[in-house]
């Protein structure tokens, strides 16, 4: 299939699979004319490929990781690709350790904020005189 078409059955744009060969993480044949076909598997590899992305790898892990599923049974690849999803697992940890802790900062700023909030609306009302 042409890259429009792989485009339309993955929702990836033409740039984006261009990038992806540019990366290495795609293959693709070329036609006398230069232009690109794709298997039927170019579909699944894509999926997974904006799975990754989505997941937070960048193209140079994602890289990394995809031998595994090219080559299963190589035991090489399969510990490289170990190590590598390791360190990513350890990356996206600190993200959510880092995250976690600007989210209770950012609590306590909001708890402080909406007792100052209260303060000045308690002061802020008029005091009425009874006659």
């Amino acid at each position: 299939m042409r890259i429009g078409e792989l485009s339309k059955r993955t929702g990836a744009s033409p740039r984006s699979l261009r990038y992806y060969e540019e990366q290495g993480l795609l293959t693709s044949s070329r036609s006398d004319a230069g232009q690109r076909h794709y298997s039927d598997a170019a579909v699944q590899r894509v999926s997974l490929i904006r799975q990754l992305f989505d997941a937070g790898m960048s193209s140079r892990v994602i890289a990394t990781v995809l031998p595994c599923v090219d080559i299963p049974g190589d035991l090489g690849i399969a510990e490289e690709t170990f190590t590598a999803m390791m360190r990513e697992r350890d990356r996206i940890d600190a993200d959510i350790a880092r995250l976690t802790e600007t989210r209770e900062a950012l609590d306590v700023l909001i708890r402080t904020n909406s007792r100052h909030r209260a303060e000045l609306s308690t002061a802020a009302r008029p005091v009425t005189q009874s006659t």
